[in-house]
């Protein structure tokens, strides 16, 4: 009997238990979707790096960090022997990457080696096995190869500083080191048309070391070094579990110098992806938060109002001889029920949105570059689905259970409605002089304001959703705007190779016949951390500085420019003194902090008139010039356009869109399923007041809009509460998401304007469809019950 009883109250109320499981479907899948997504990065991440023996530190020497060529600075075998000795070294190999060209096309392959493949190596996709002894050979990134038609046994040339390097793809790979393949910082997405990378051996290195140091033969010649004697590594990594302090002291008492050291945390593939799964952490607590609590309120506020709706029937049951276990175990049962017919399809739901976002072809799988794309979910939030359906079936109980605290025939008595009290404002002037509905409206949402405050609360939980993710658009749009449109005025970025500070001026001879501006970059130390030093020389406008305001700020000569970043971490404003020490050096250089900028990378900028009052010295190894007809010359190692920069941001906003379209049609349809579910129980809570009007001659028409104009208060006040809230949100997410693009937050006037009208037109829809109800108000039936 109570079986068939349950299925007979299921249909009669199938809108509320419908829109109650989509509302459990959306909240679980939301959560199991994106709290998957992190978790099976960071698993299939951590599986990849492993397999492929990242290093946990890189020891780069000075020819490295200032871009200047200096046998005297390259690691030799006795180096690597000392690293190796260290206590708390697990393993340790030399290493070399250099970006090089592929001719007639321009596409950047960073060619790499190391001595030990088991140390910074790479998985296998596809060809024959690594071998170290192979002089001809070349295993090429799988994605490259198959962005540009290359396959296993093809020949491939490489460009480095005018000549050329060649070799047979032996294999197809994927490396730890090059997870996120970006050719320098300016770059936000990889781009596998135009960059990849190559290992080759030893052996090959060997064979090609005297055609790529050609270039700095006569350099050589006046050091009385032999280009065949010359070790050619530029950066020793190190697998090891030491702390940083600790290794780094043990690095420079074995190597009698102070290299630059950076670990796995300021490696730029290990921290993308760690900021990867941390965002995903950030945002699996807050979406999927925010769609079950609403989910869990609009089940208390229904279940609620069922089993008011039920009180003549529970009654009826007590009245039968059911005991009160039975009739608690019964009404909870439909709570369970509504929850495990939104669990078990949400889980389905989150797998789909899970490997939406985690697949080889998936906006991750365009960032990310790894061979195993499993998904996974750690199992504590399985007992978390668990405990939310116990959650949800204790509702349904507790609903029930102050029902048969009375006798059967207190039970029996239909549920009325708490006396509205008589309030003061009802006496003010300004009330009496309110329409019929405006007062009846107002009444109604303060006689059930649990309903009302759930309106509220979804209302502007879908205003956060969709002005959150149109706001995240047009502030990436607006960084774009500033910091690619302005502040990159060049069309062509050209990178040297220079053998010492000697030729700096060869360099600055290049860049004016190149009509350019130019950069000298390098690392430097300030305090336990190491970021970039920027010394440029802009005479042309190829460049722009961008400061605290987005604004274009022009650097002056009287000190030096720090990042947002490096303001905030160390304390430092305008007036204030920074100190900083080359690695491989020991001066120490103390200049004043003139202003701050908005910048990629954490780096120091100085004017190069700066730079020579404060006797900092510097290299030059970059150019910025419009010209399109670079000439050859063996100083040249690479030339970067605009147009591949842009490129790899086309990508990244493409995928940007696609994750505000995501958002937004969640907001849309969360406010659908909440507004629906709602309206639908203000209809039956008021079916006996809208039969009374209708018996006092009320049309239908005029009914519905009473019904219309309230959801549409509350959704103005939603709206209201909702975009305040919604700016804050994107607040958090920028600092918690993106601290390292110092972005400043922009939102539309039109992201505003689309967000109201289109929250106030599902408000409307959902109004409309709930208005049409009333005609098939059955008035004496409803005018027969007792109130």
């Amino acid at each position: 009997m109570l079986l068939k009883k349950m299925l007979r109250t299921l249909r009669q109320y199938k809108a509320q238990f419908i829109s109650m499981a989509l509302m459990i479907m959306l909240g679980v899948g939301v959560f199991v979707g994106f709290n998957m997504e992190w978790y099976s990065l960071q698993v299939n991440v951590g599986e990849h790096l492993q397999s492929t023996g990242f290093s946990d530190y890189r020891i780069f020497a000075r020819t490295a960090v200032s871009g200047s060529m200096s046998p005297d600075d390259l690691f030799t075998e006795a180096d690597l022997e000392a690293v190796r000795a260290l206590d708390g070294v697990k393993a340790a190999a030399r290493y070399l990457s250099v970006n090089t060209t592929v001719p007639d096309s321009g596409d950047i392959i960073a060619l790499t080696v190391t001595d030990d493949i088991a140390v910074s190596g790479f998985t296998l996709i596809s060809g024959a096995p690594y071998d170290e002894t192979d002089p001809d050979g070349m295993w090429l990134s799988d994605k490259y190869a198959d962005h540009n038609g290359v396959s296993v046994g093809d020949t491939l040339t490489l460009t480095y500083s005018g000549h050329e390097v060649s070799g047979v793809v032996r294999g197809l790979i994927k490396s730890g080191e090059y997870m996120i393949c970006l050719p320098d910082e300016t770059q936000m997405m990889p781009d596998y048309d135009t960059c990849g990378y190559a290992y080759v051996s030893p052996a090959m290195l060997d064979r090609v070391k005297e055609t790529m140091l050609r270039p700095y033969a006569a350099f050589f010649a006046l050091t009385g070094k032999r280009i065949e004697d010359i070790d050619l590594y530029f950066q020793i990594n190190v697998q090891s579990d030491l702390d940083k302090k600790a290794f780094t002291e043990a690095v420079d008492e074995a190597l009698q110098k102070t290299p630059l050291i950076l670990s796995r945390e300021e490696n730029i593939c290990w921290a993308e992806a760690q900021g990867e799964i941390e965002e995903g952490q950030t945002m699996g607590s807050i979406l999927p938060v925010l769609f079950l609590a609403i989910a869990v309120l609009t089940m208390v506020t229904t279940m609620h109002r069922i089993t008011a709706s039920e009180k003549t029937q529970i009654g009826t049951l007590m009245a039968l001889g059911y005991h009160d276990r039975q009739i608690l175990r019964h009404y909870a049962c439909y709570a369970l029920l509504v929850g495990l017919c939104g669990t078990i399809p949400g889980i389905g739901l989150g797998y789909l949105l899970g490997w939406y976002i985690m697949n080889p072809n998936s906006a991750m799988g365009t960032y990310i570059d790894m061979p195993s794309w499993r998904l996974s979910m750690p199992w504590p939030y399985w007992l978390v689905l668990v405990l939310i359906n116990v959650f949800l079936t204790l509702i349904g109980y507790l609903s029930v259970r102050k029902m048969i605290s009375g006798t059967a025939a207190d039970a029996l008595r239909p549920y009325t409605p708490g006396t509205m009290r008589h309030l003061k404002v009802e006496e003010t002037r300004a009330f009496k002089r309110l329409g019929f509905g405006t007062k009846w409206n107002m009444r109604d949402c303060l006689r059930h304001k649990a309903r009302s405050m759930m309106t509220l609360l979804g209302v502007s939980g879908c205003v956060i959703l969709i002005l959150g993710g149109l706001g995240m658009s047009d502030t990436l749009d607006g960084f774009i705007d500033v910091f690619y449109d302005q502040a990159i005025n060049y069309s062509q970025r050209v990178n040297l190779s220079v053998s010492g500070e000697g030729d700096n001026a060869a360099a600055i001879a290049l860049c004016e016949s190149l009509e350019g501006d130019w950069c000298a970059s390098t690392s430097v130390q300030v305090g336990d951390d190491a970021v970039g030093l920027e010394i440029y020389h802009v005479s042309r406008d190829h460049l722009r500085f961008i400061g605290g305001d987005m604004a274009v700020t022009p650097l002056q000569d009287d000190g030096a420019y720090i990042c947002e970043r490096m303001a905030r971490d160390y304390g430092l404003s305008v007036g204030d003194t920074l100190s900083f020490s080359p690695f491989g050096g020991g001066e120490t250089y103390t200049v004043p902090v003139r202003g701050v900028l908005r910048m990629l990378s954490e780096s120091v900028v100085m004017t190069d008139a700066a730079a020579q009052a404060f006797g900092v010295p510097y290299t030059v190894n970059t150019i910025f010039t419009d010209r399109a007809d670079i000439p050859s010359d063996g100083m040249i190692q690479n030339v970067q356009t605009k147009k591949s920069i842009m490129d790899s941001f086309d990508t990244f906003m493409e995928l940007m869109y696609v994750m505000v379209t995501l958002l937004v049609g969640g907001a849309v349809l969360l406010g659908l399923v909440v507004l629906y579910n709602l309206g639908t129980m203000s209809y039956v809570e008021r079916y006996r007041e809208m039969a009374t009007l209708k018996v006092l001659g009320f049309k239908d028409r005029k009914i519905g809009r009473l019904l219309i104009s309230q959801n549409l208060w509350l959704t103005v006040l939603g709206i209201v509460v909702g975009i305040p809230a919604g700016i804050g949100v994107l607040k958090y997410l920028l600092t918690a998401l993106a601290s390292e693009y110092e972005l400043s937050l922009i939102v539309s006037l039109r992201s505003y304007l689309f967000t109201v009208l289109l929250t106030l037109g599902v408000s409307l829809g959902v109004g409309l469809m709930i208005a049409r109800k009333n005609r098939s108000i059955d008035m004496v039936a409803a005018l027969k019950t007792e109130e």
